[in-house]
């Protein structure tokens, strides 16, 4: 009986040496043709994915513009000039804390700078923080105190930017009245303001008006002075408030208090200080020449009130449209007061 031959299955029917045989099902182990996502389902997760890119883009570059982003700079890209500062003296023991506290942990706190273009910026809040780091890249070397964490800010103005720097020393450093009123002096001769009592109302809007009335009685020191002083961030209140007093009273006052000045040299504050409490005690005495007594004051009307008591050793005069306040109770803090509680009931 004849052998038969077995026959082996078509190549093209049980497959090929590179792989099994494709199938439309999954059956007992045999896998088939895997099926492929429908076109739709592609184009809708390439849109989901640019719509999500995009949203996340348009965040970040909101966040940059509205100042929400913190960036890293350069030191020498932020310029510290680009507005005049209303902090004049730093405090030693203060200034090493920060440097201490940055060498330790690092700057925890951004700057505020804008852009300038060109990859410029100038510094509208944290000086004391830049002058910090600049110290510490100078003395250590060190890469990390090469550049600044800084808030990109973009102020409409330049008045928004100085009140920007105000608010941000009003709340972390305690100035001076002399050190509030040479801003406002400065933020007038830079354009910004029309006039002092504008740049104080503006710049300090959020102060009392006692507090502002005082600051604008500084203004006064400030534009005497402010090229002859070498400590003016050291003059008290009640000092600085008796120098304007007399400033104003006494025009020749300003020529001795800068001829006093230049004589003694003062290389300390406690100096100053002392030269110019000296310089208002011939003021305090009874002047060589007294002024003449005055002259009997006129009959009142009937609705005036002549030498009436108001306070201790104070005596309020009214008559002819006129009030007059005198008595040994009378000092500059309350001509400062009083100043501030006009401004105020006159909005």
């Amino acid at each position: 009986m004849a052998k038969r031959k077995r026959l082996s299955p078509a190549a093209a029917l049980s497959g090929t040496p590179d792989g099994p045989l494709e199938t439309k099902a999954y059956v007992n182990g045999w896998e088939g043709v895997r099926p492929r996502p429908a076109p739709i389902a592609d184009v809708s997760g390439d849109a989901s994915l640019r719509a999500a890119l995009a949203e996340v883009t348009d965040e970040l570059t909101a966040a940059r513009n509205e100042g929400r982003f913190v960036v890293r700079l350069p030191l020498d890209a932020v310029d510290a000039a680009h507005l005049v500062r209303d902090r004049i003296t730093m405090d030693a023991d203060d200034q090493q804390s920060l440097i201490d506290s940055l060498r330790a942990r690092g700057q925890q706190t951004p700057i505020e700078v804008v852009d300038l273009g060109g990859g410029h910026y100038g510094l509208i809040s944290g000086w004391r923080r830049l002058t910090a780091l600049r110290q510490l890249a100078d003395e250590t070397g060190d890469a990390r105190f090469t550049q600044v964490q800084a808030l990109v800010r973009q102020p409409g103005s330049a008045a928004a930017a100085y009140l920007a720097m105000v608010e941000e020393n009003e709340i972390r450093a305690n100035l001076s009245f002399y050190e509030r009123a040479r801003i406002a002096v400065q933020a007038v001769r830079q354009g910004v303001h029309d006039d002092a009592g504008a740049a104080v109302a503006a710049l300090f809007a959020a102060a009392r008006a006692p507090k502002r009335s005082k600051i604008l009685s500084f203004v006064t020191l400030v534009e005497a002075l402010d090229t002859h002083l070498q400590f003016p961030g050291g003059i008290p209140e009640k000092l600085g408030l008796s120098l304007v007093t007399e400033l104003r009273a006494d025009p020749g006052f300003r020529r001795s208090l800068t001829e006093a000045l230049r004589k003694a040299a003062p290389t300390t504050p406690d100096a100053e200080r002392r030269v110019l409490e000296h310089c208002l005690k011939p003021a305090a005495a009874a002047p060589a020449n007294p002024p003449p007594p005055p002259a009997a004051p006129k009959a009142p009307d009937s609705a005036a009130h002549m030498g009436e008591p108001v306070a201790p050793g104070i005596t309020l005069t009214e008559g002819n449209r006129r009030l007059t306040l005198a008595g040994p109770g009378i000092t500059p803090a309350l001509a400062a007061d009083l100043r501030a509680w006009l401004i105020a009931r006159n909005g």
